[in-house]
């Protein structure tokens, strides 16, 4: 037995802990943390230095148990702002069906056959086979949100909830690519806002805006 794999199942139950009692995706009560809480937990609870750590995650995410997640933000400083990016960790799908087994939901690749990390651009693979440039993934997380609102409205259709829910799928897929389309995203945002301000979800939509704009 790899002397290192007692150590990777103590980690990946760690991050599946944290997920499967979480309150927030990030954060101190979130499925997702930092790395230095992460080893911080992990030396209280396992007595793991950070050495262990450090290069044990590496394998759990190269082997996709695990996801690193950057979210770019800006701070203020006198005279402007300056970028930042905070990285996240989290346990994957493929993670958490390593602890409980195979599941009938688990999706088909939807780019079987293609390198996404080979096409040029920073992309994160998701649980459900999907991706996303690093760049955005904040605001699939918040496109996902809001379909969320939409589709458990009482004031729409189930049409309208279906359209909507395609629409705003469509759009997250442009968020893939290194260049978006944006004779695609004009409609397909046009058409959201619309639907969601008949939900009286304006206020959600709102709070989308800031990570929208840069795509126009």
């Amino acid at each position: 037995m790899n002397p290192n794999d007692g150590v990777r199942k103590q980690m990946l139950q760690y991050f599946y802990d944290r997920n499967a009692y979480a309150t927030s995706a990030r954060g101190k009560k979130g499925s997702a943390m930092k790395i230095s809480d992460v080893k911080r937990d992990l030396k209280h609870k396992y007595g793991m230095t950070q050495q262990m750590v450090i290069s044990n995650l590496t394998y759990l995410i190269d082997r996709g148990w695990v996801k690193k997640c950057e979210v770019e933000k800006t701070i203020n400083v006198p005279g402007g702002t300056i970028p930042s990016t905070v990285t996240w960790y989290h346990i994957s799908a493929d993670g958490i069906e390593k602890i409980e087994g195979g599941s009938e939901f688990e999706p088909k690749d939807r780019y079987a056959g293609i390198e996404v990390n080979a096409t040029g651009t920073n992309v994160i693979t998701l649980g459900d086979g999907n991706v996303v440039n690093a760049r955005f993934s904040e605001l699939r997380e918040r496109l996902d949100g809001l379909k969320s609102q939409i589709t458990s409205s009482a004031a729409l259709s189930e049409k309208q909830k279906f359209d909507v829910a395609v629409d705003i799928e469509s759009f997250k897929d442009q968020l893939a690519k290194e260049c978006q389309d944006k004779t695609i995203l004009g409609p397909l945002w046009t058409g959201i806002e619309r639907v969601a301000s008949i939900a009286g979800l304006v206020d959600a939509v709102q709070k989308i805006l800031p990570f929208i704009s840069p795509l126009f």
